[in-house]
């Protein structure tokens, strides 16, 4: 399995053959509490590091899903329009919400695990 990276955004993406797929960290489900509704963006659209592409409603608030890397979203999960309370379930697996191809190189700014663990423990 690919290694995740982090954002300071709570964003995760795994990247395969110059693909990463994205999602919410379990923190940032944990903070928003039950998903009721998720917006995905439209497939084929070019996006920068750091634009809001997505959005997720809890029972508590909506909140902005961005990209963690400059791209082309190829593909959004669909099965999280019928089923939201997927990513509490599994934020990192079949919670996942869209896949960019990478443009360019990985954001300096991402962090490994260990590093993005430090830095949830500071908020």
């Amino acid at each position: 399995m690919a290694e995740m990276k982090y954002s300071k955004d709570h964003e995760w993406l795994r990247l395969e053959g110059g693909v990463a797929t994205v999602g919410i960290t379990d923190h940032a489900q944990t903070a928003l509490g039950d998903v009721v509704f998720v917006e995905l963006p439209e497939t084929g659209r070019v996006v920068e590091a750091g634009e809001a592409v997505a959005v997720v409603e809890s029972v508590k608030a909506a909140s902005d899903v961005y990209a963690p890397i400059a791209g082309k979203v190829v593909a959004v999960n669909e099965a999280l329009v019928d089923n939201p309370g997927t990513i509490n379930t599994e934020p990192t697996g079949e919670g996942w919400f869209f896949k960019i191809e990478l443009a360019g190189d990985l954001p300096a700014d991402l962090m490994d695990e260990a590093a993005y663990l430090a830095f949830v423990d500071t908020l």
